[in-house]
């Protein structure tokens, strides 16, 4: 018992001390993403990620300071549209998401104009947690500085290189979501 408490104890503390993106603009950070690729110790994206191409969120600022994302993956016969609603915290680049399971997000680090990287810490009762570092950019091209900055971030939060993939290109859901 007192072993698990203080996993779980560790677990709030290196949440924590996650660095977000100084003076985040959600302004700025809404409009449409590629993501190109994912870290997650996720068991479902760990299974999937062979059969991964890259989706498309579509970043938009409510009036209250919340945000909605709508992703599209690719599927065989469609794309497959995922709404997310996001509230504020008191710090501009945290946001939270209670339903169907509690997520933490956070961006991490972001130009606007190129990329941007963003943490997800996810809880669903009587299931393990799971930590993603995803990368977001603005076209399929990746630079290896974005690829590096991709890697030290999912690295500080405990995540490894073989639980991360490049996903291969597609624009399917990209194509469907700014039109």
């Amino acid at each position: 018992m007192h072993s698990l408490l203080m996993l779980l104890l560790c677990s709030f503390c290196v949440r924590a001390d996650i660095a977000m993106q100084p003076d985040f603009d959600l302004q700025k950070f809404s409009g449409m993403w590629h993501i190109m690729a994912g870290s997650s110790n996720c068991p479902v994206f760990q299974g999937m990620k062979s059969l991964m191409t890259t989706s498309a969120a579509l970043v938009k600022p409510l009036p209250n300071g919340d945000m909605k994302i709508l992703t599209g993956y690719p599927f065989p016969e469609e794309c497959k549209k995922v709404e997310m609603y996001f509230k504020k915290t008191d710090q501009p680049a945290h946001f939270t998401n209670d339903e169907n399971a509690k997520r933490d997000m956070r961006v991490l680090e972001t130009d606007y104009t190129n990329f941007a990287l963003l943490y997800t810490f996810k809880e669903i009762e009587d299931e393990p947690s799971s930590t993603t570092v995803q990368l977001y950019t603005r076209t399929q091209d990746i630079s290896n500085e974005v690829l590096e900055k991709f890697k030290e971030h999912y690295h500080k939060v405990g995540l490894t290189d073989d639980l991360m993939v490049i996903l291969p290109k597609s624009d399917v859901c990209y194509k469907l979501l700014s039109a």
